[in-house]
């Protein structure tokens, strides 16, 4: 049996993206940037989105947090899902899960553009 290090991996992989990244941006990419969007206060997403913030940061990614509460509609929701689909300047789009039980969230879900 194998033991499995995840957090060393993790490092290691952490590690080679930032080489990565920063060879990428030396020979003139632009730096990537992934967005995350909460809806409402839950602890343990914000924990989460926090997390991934500073992995970015860790790797030299941009990332910006886009906080809404949870009285917004899921057309408002599905609408800034649109807007940061069409923004040349955002690489990654999470959605924090989970959401409010009047959204829809596999139709947050499939709103999101993979490429």
């Amino acid at each position: 049996m194998k033991l499995l290090d995840g957090k060393h991996t993790a490092a290691a992989l952490k590690d080679q993206l930032k080489l990565d990244n920063a060879a990428w941006m030396e020979s003139g990419g632009k730096k990537p940037h992934l967005v995350a969007v909460i809806v409402g206060d839950d602890p343990a997403s914000k924990a989460y989105v926090a997390s991934k913030e500073r992995s970015c940061a860790e790797v030299g990614f941009a990332s910006t947090l886009i906080s809404k509460p949870d009285s917004i509609t899921e057309l408002e929701l599905l609408d800034l899902i649109e807007e940061l689909n069409a923004d040349s300047e955002v690489d990654g789009l999470i959605v924090q899960l989970p959401l409010p039980k009047h959204i829809d969230e596999q139709k947050v879900i499939l709103a999101i553009n993979p490429s």
